[in-house]
Formats: structure tokens, C-alpha cells, sequence
């Protein structure tokens, strides 16, 4: 050691701690199969605002997936936005509205009966420090089952025990109606059937409503028809802060905020559904309007700005509340 220089004794002490460091590097750890929970809050006036995320399924598009575009046009619209082509990712984010006074739940999720990798709702509401029962009101947009089946649980049974649960007249007048679940087929048919396992039971607890008007605290209801008879959207408003729901009015954003006046096939009527569409996204863009719309990726808000003749999304920011 006597002959070494401080020059070589730096560099072995340097060595050394390269070895050391590098096999500590290579300890293993398991992988990750999840991510982390999908909860996600922001603040709107003196009110909170908690995104809550259901899941994700994945659909293929086929040729006849948008009424007025190809499936050529369509996935160059995925493409531009870095997703695969020929499927759709939808995603799933119900709204929990805390007033101060009242818990309010937009729309239930799929509830895992739609597919497995979707239904965690209710997973993401305990780690928001909420248990169903804490829910005071339930509001339904409409009446497809990724937004009315976490009312229930798979066997029947009613998960917001305490809530009562608000939904559109016209949405009602038409998933009810027994002629017009005679006349339906393939998956509509069902979902009319769905419709009845939901709600036949608890009839006279549901409340009917015509949009327009307040529905609770800060929350107004507003038609959006096209997608389905009944559709609504929501104004939630809290001081001079607004956010504006979109629903399913405004589907995925790749697709349907560029392309405003495409008419998917899970929207009942077209023409109608794009003239909802416009004027809600007008509206956005005109107001500087916070939006959230139920399929748009988490935590599915964020601002809508013109682009010509359609529209972009600026999703939100990862901000500390």
C-alpha cells in the first residue's frame, strides 16, 4: 500500500464504489402488475370534484364503426394520436361532486359486468375515503348499462343504499316502454333488458326529471339528445366556477372532439347527436369551460379550444389540490 500514489488511491475507492453501487443495481424487485389507484381531485369553486376511474375496454372497429367515415379515416384519426389501429380504448371516469354538504354521484360505472378489465369504482371511491353508503345522490345520464349497472351488484344487490338516484324522464319513457323492447334487437334489445334488471325493483324510489332545471345542489341538467332519446349533460357550477359534463355527447377525443360530425353507431340518432355535440363543444370553447367527458382518458377533463371549423382537448394538468 506504501507505494501507492493518492492518485491510485482515489481510483480503486472509485472502483470499488462502482462495483458496490452496480451490484446493489442488479438486486431484483417484482414488476408491477397494476397502477396505482385512479383517483384524481380538483377544486371548482368551494367544491370538490373527484374524478373516479372504472376501467378501460378495448373494442375493434369495424367498417361500418362510424356511419360517415372509413375505417381508413378512422384509424388515421387513432394514429395521429399514437393509438393502435382498428381498436378503440374506451375508458370509464364517473364524477363524485362533494358540495360540503351533500355527496353527489354522477353516473355508477360498469360494475365489472361489462368486461374485466373495467369495475373498479368502487375500489377507487374507498381509496377517496368514501363508502357507498355516504352517497347522498346518484345522477344517470343515461341509461346504457356502463353508467346505470354499478347501482346494482352483480346479484341484485342495491350498492348506494342511502342515495337517492335521479334519472332523465325521457331516458325512462323510452327504456320502459314494452313496445319498444319488442321492437328492439340484437345488443339494444338487451340493453333494454339490462335496463329492467336495474331498475324494476326500485321503481318507485327513482326520481324522474326533465332537464332544464336544477337536479342538486349546483347541478343543472341539460338535453343532449342523439346518443340515446334521453341523454343529459350536467352544468355543475359552484361561485363564478363552471364545469360542464358532457356525458356521452362527446365520446373518445381523438375521434369525436376533432371530428365533431361523425356519427358512430352507438349513437341512436346521428344527426341529432352532432348538433348536440357542436353546440356543447361551442359552448367549451366560447366559455373557457372546464369539461369532463366519461370516455375521455383519465382523469377525463380538461378544456376544449376551435380548430377551425372542430375542436381540440387540453387535458388538465397534474396539479396539487
Amino acid at each position: 500500500m506504501s507505494g501507492l500514489s493518492r492518485r491510485d488511491l482515489l481510483r480503486n475507492s472509485a472502483a470499488a464504489a462502482t462495483l458496490a453501487w452496480g451490484a446493489a443495481a442488479r438486486a431484483s424487485a417484482p414488476v408491477a402488475k397494476t397502477q396505482g389507484p385512479g383517483v384524481y381531485r380538483l377544486k371548482l369553486g368551494t367544491y370538490q370534484i373527484t374524478a373516479l376511474y372504472d376501467g378501460l375496454w378495448p373494442i375493434p372497429i369495424n367498417d361500418d364503426f362510424i356511419r360517415n367515415a372509413s375505417r381508413a379515416q378512422v384509424n388515421k384519426a387513432l394514429e395521429t394520436d399514437f393509438l393502435a389501429p382498428n381498436i378503440l380504448p374506451i375508458s370509464f371516469t364517473a364524477l363524485l361532486v362533494n358540495t360540503g354538504k351533500k355527496l353527489i354521484l354522477i353516473d355508477t360505472g360498469t360494475a365489472g359486468q361489462i368486461t374485466d378489465s373495467a369495475g373498479t369504482l368502487l375500489a377507487n371511491l374507498a381509496v377517496a375515503g368514501v363508502s357507498p353508503k355516504q352517497i347522498d345522490t346518484v345522477l344517470i345520464s343515461h341509461f346504457h348499462p356502463d353508467h346505470i349497472n354499478g347501482i346494482k351488484t352483480k346479484d341484485g344487490t342495491k350498492v348506494f343504499t342511502n342515495a337517492e338516484i335521479q334519472v332523465p324522464e325521457g331516458e325512462w319513457a323510452f327504456w320502459m316502454d314494452d313496445s319498444n323492447l319488442r321492437a328492439a334487437s340484437g345488443t339494444v334489445h338487451k340493453y333494454f333488458l339490462n335496463t329492467r334488471r336495474i331498475f324494476r325493483d326500485i321503481a318507485k324510489d327513482v326520481r324522474r326529471f326533465s332537464p332544464g332545471g336544477e337536479v342538486a345542489p349546483g347541478i343543472m341538467s341539460l338535453p343532449a339528445y342523439g346518443h340515446t332519446p334521453g341523454h343529459c349533460a350536467f352544468m355543475i357550477s359552484s361561485g363564478s366556477d363552471n364545469m360542464l359534463v358532457l356525458s356521452d355527447s362527446v365520446r373518445d377525443p381523438s375521434l369525436f372532439v376533432r371530428h365533431p360530425d361523425w356519427q358512430p353507431t352507438f349513437d341512436m340518432d346521428g344527426p341529432t347527436a352532432v348538433d348536440t355535440r357542436r353546440h356543447l363543444l361551442d359552448r367549451a370553447a366560447n366559455d373557457r369551460l372546464l369539461v369532463h367527458g366519461y370516455h375521455f382518458p383519465f382523469p377525463a377533463s380538461g378544456h376544449i379550444i376551435k380548430a377551425g371549423r372542430d375542436f381540440e382537448l387540453v387535458s388538465v394538468q397534474w396539479t396539487p389540490l
